[in-house]
Parts: structure tokens; C-alpha cells; sequence
């Protein structure tokens, strides 16, 4: 999901710039041996939905809405340490970060058009409820 100049492809028309993104590594706990304890292998990447000019005024409104929970500031973050190594973490971060942007973006669900019920569907429903009522009519006490 990258985008023309290394940036993050959210959707088409849609690119979050490279210069925009936020980088901080520290270290991992989890697997890893003895680098586990030297190398800066976790990765939060941060991104300034409010802030920023990347983003489509509409779309923007929308990601402040759906994203409420998880901002801060205005700001997303984003954080991977399931794998070894910080390359991989970036690329899970990069990818973590442009779902869960496309997410936020997506349009809602197209709103209901109210239908009826078409004649032959009515006399079916009918039909079942007679029928129905025969069947337990036959319940009772056979009459003498």
C-alpha cells in the first residue's frame, strides 16, 4: 500500500505523504534472543488526521468521528512489535495505518428504500396462517 513518493496508499485519491508520518522505535519485549535487549525493534507511527492537509475536508470528518476513540489530540497512532525486526514492524505499521484509515474513510451503508410486499407473497403468508390454524385446530379433543 504505498503510495507514488512513499507514502501510504489509503484509498484512491487518497495518499498520506511520507513527510506527514511520525517514526519512534524503542524496545520490543516478546521474542527475539538476545537482540530482543539491543535493538530498537518496536515501532509507533503517528499521524495528525485533524492537522493535516493530505487529508479531503469530507473524509477528514469522517476519520474524526469514527476515530474518536483512538485519537489524541487529533493524532493516530499506530504501534507494531509482533515481529523481530523494525523493517517488518514498519511495513506492519504502514499497512495497520492505511486499513485502519480506509476504514474510517469508507462511506456509510446506502440507507433503505422502503418496499411492499408483492400479492403473491400476501396470499402465501395467508395460505401458511390457515394452514397453521388447521394443524392446531386437529390438537383438540375430537368432538362426540
Amino acid at each position: 500500500m504505498d503510495g507514488p513518493d512513499g507514502g501510504v496508499q489509503v484509498r484512491r485519491g487518497f495518499v498520506v505523504p511520507e513527510r506527514e508520518l511520525r517514526w519512534r522505535f524503542s524496545r520490543a519485549s516478546g521474542p527475539g534472543g538476545q537482540g530482543v535487549n539491543t535493538t530498537d525493534s518496536r515501532v509507533e507511527l503517528s499521524f495528525d488526521v485533524a492537522g493535516s492537509p493530505s487529508v479531503p475536508a469530507e473524509l477528514r470528518e469522517r476519520a474524526l468521528e469514527r476515530l474518536r476513540n483512538r485519537l489524541v489530540e487529533g493524532v493516530l497512532t499506530i504501534t507494531a512489535a509482533e515481529h523481530r525486526s523494525q523493517l517488518r514492524n514498519r511495513e506492519a505499521a504502514r499497512q495497520r495505518l492505511a486499513t485502519t484509515l480506509g476504514e474510517a474513510t469508507a462511506a456509510g451503508p446506502r440507507t433503505r428504500r422502503p418496499t411492499r410486499p408483492t400479492a403473491g407473497s400476501k396470499r402465501r403468508r395467508l395460505e401458511a396462517k390457515t394452514h397453521r390454524g388447521r394443524i392446531k385446530k386437529l390438537r383438540g379433543r375430537p368432538d362426540e
